[in-house]
């Protein structure tokens, strides 16, 4: 399948200058995040070091896409056959294939903690085996993809196989963002109507569910977006990919940080039916139990 598009020399020149300021936001987020979390006594420990996790995987994409374009454009610009176009289209170049593979790391470890925020809110197993399905075969596709680009022996990634398992990492990426997303804004809005439901209870958790979902929207768009181009060969799909790369960590740092300092803690509410009675109707006690959004 002939690509179409901008064509890929350009496309790399435009899609590291756009990644290069994007990954300037995620470290002015991240610094944020590291003052945020040491603020505040209460802050979950480890997503820090998701924090640091995410921003290492987007520097080493950063660095790996400066090689790559000194590489096309200055080192095998004249020895490369076809030029920087057919280098930058050549599948099988290392710095393709570890672009790629940190790109898989960095979605592994973002869905990942989309996954673990669901079982926090639901504190149910249950309730996370579907995306748990979904993220593990996303990670498979991940590194199946890059392991079919280094035995390639010519062609773009479009007539290539491993574009099939790109088109099913997008779509698996895609669906993990969704379901995980969505099982945590409905959960958090059913606890804030049974808050409400008490009448005496201030409740203030709506805005943690425009949060969630504020960052859900975004990602989700992109994602769609490379994918519809993937679909339809456009080379904007690599500027794309690239960008997701800070895109991951600026959402992770967004949503850590406004819930962090809007309330760490959700103090969380429900019914539970104690066996009374009292004049022919069953009573109900309130009970609590908290959790912590990461």
């Amino acid at each position: 399948m002939v690509s179409t598009g901008i064509p890929l020399d350009r496309a790399a020149i435009i899609s590291t200058a756009l990644e290069g300021i994007l990954y300037g936001f995620s470290v002015l987020l991240f610094v944020c995040t590291m003052l945020t979390s040491a603020y505040k006594r209460d802050a979950n420990r480890p997503i820090a070091l998701v924090a640091i996790l995410l921003l290492t995987l987007s520097t080493a994409h950063m660095v790996t896409d400066i090689i790559r374009l000194e590489d096309g454009f200055v080192k095998y610009r004249d020895t490369f056959p076809g030029g920087p176009a057919a280098f930058f289209q050549d599948i099988s170049q290392p710095t393709f294939l570890t672009k790629n593979i940190l790109y898989a790391f960095q979605t592994m470890l973002g869905d990942g903690v989309l996954i673990y925020r669901c079982y926090v809110v639901w504190q149910s197993i249950w309730v996370i085996v579907l995306p748990s399905l979904l993220w593990f075969s996303a990670s498979a596709a991940s590194f199946i993809a890059p392991y079919y680009a280094s035995k390639s022996t010519g062609g773009d990634i479009y007539s290539n196989l491993a574009g099939r398992w790109v088109v099913a990492l997008f779509v698996l990426t895609l669906l993990t963002n969704l379901i995980t997303s969505g099982l945590l804004a409905y959960r958090i809005w059913t606890i804030e109507r049974r808050v409400s439901a008490m009448g005496t209870i201030n409740s203030t958790l709506m805005p943690i569910v425009r949060i969630l979902v504020d960052a859900a929207i975004m990602y989700s768009t992109v994602l769609s977006v490379m994918l519809v181009c993937f679909l339809c060969s456009n080379n904007a799909q690599f500027i794309i990919q690239d960008t997701v790369m800070p895109i991951i960590p600026i959402t992770f740092y967004m949503v850590f940080i406004r819930i962090t300092l809007r309330n760490t803690t959700l103090h969380h509410l429900w019914i539970v039916w104690c066996g009374k009675w009292r004049n022919g109707k069953k009573l109900a006690a309130i009970s609590y139990a908290t959790f912590t959004i990461p």
